[in-house]
């Protein structure tokens, strides 16, 4: 029986690799010349940390350049509130989806059980499995899915025919 898998996985070597182009432009960029300015990736948290709110936003924003010349959504970034740290220093953490959440996942199954195409969509850890008879109703359901969820950045593998 034909079926494929909906899931919200970012690529780690290209996060890892946009994080390692901005610690190089951090370190090369004047305007951080003499600042506590730094970004590291640990499992799959960001941490930046810099002298203030403004430095970090900027922080963000190069990251979110080296991102998206690597083809990797911004969606996945899931950022966090700044926090100050000792003396005059802030932080803010940025978490790296993975997985689609319970939530999600429940409202991908009622939009395909709602549509009236001829597939079933079953929820297995953080990705939802959609079988069906036909290869065009497996079509016409990942169409429908990238019409209707624009929140999450969805993916589609493992189709078998």
């Amino acid at each position: 029986m034909p079926s494929f898998d909906t899931v919200c996985d970012a690529s780690m070597v290209d996060v890892k690799h946009a994080v390692e182009n901005t610690t190089k432009e951090i370190t090369t960029r004047f305007d951080f010349k003499g600042t506590p300015a730094a970004i590291e990736l640990k499992d799959k948290e960001i941490t930046m940390i810099g002298d203030a709110e403004f430095q970090l936003t900027q922080v963000l924003e190069i990251l979110r350049n080296k991102l998206t010349k690597r083809g990797v959504d911004v969606r996945f970034l899931d950022i966090g509130d700044v926090q100050k740290m000792g003396g005059d220093k802030v932080k803010q953490i940025i978490k790296v989806r993975s997985g689609i959440e319970t939530e999600m996942s429940k409202k991908i199954q009622r939009l395909l059980k709602d549509s009236k195409l001829k597939v079933q969509a079953s929820i297995q850890e953080e990705k939802v499995r959609v079988t069906g008879a036909k290869r065009d109703d497996l079509q016409a359901a990942m169409a429908l899915i990238k019409k209707d969820i624009t929140d999450v950045p969805l993916t589609f593998d493992n189709f078998r025919d």
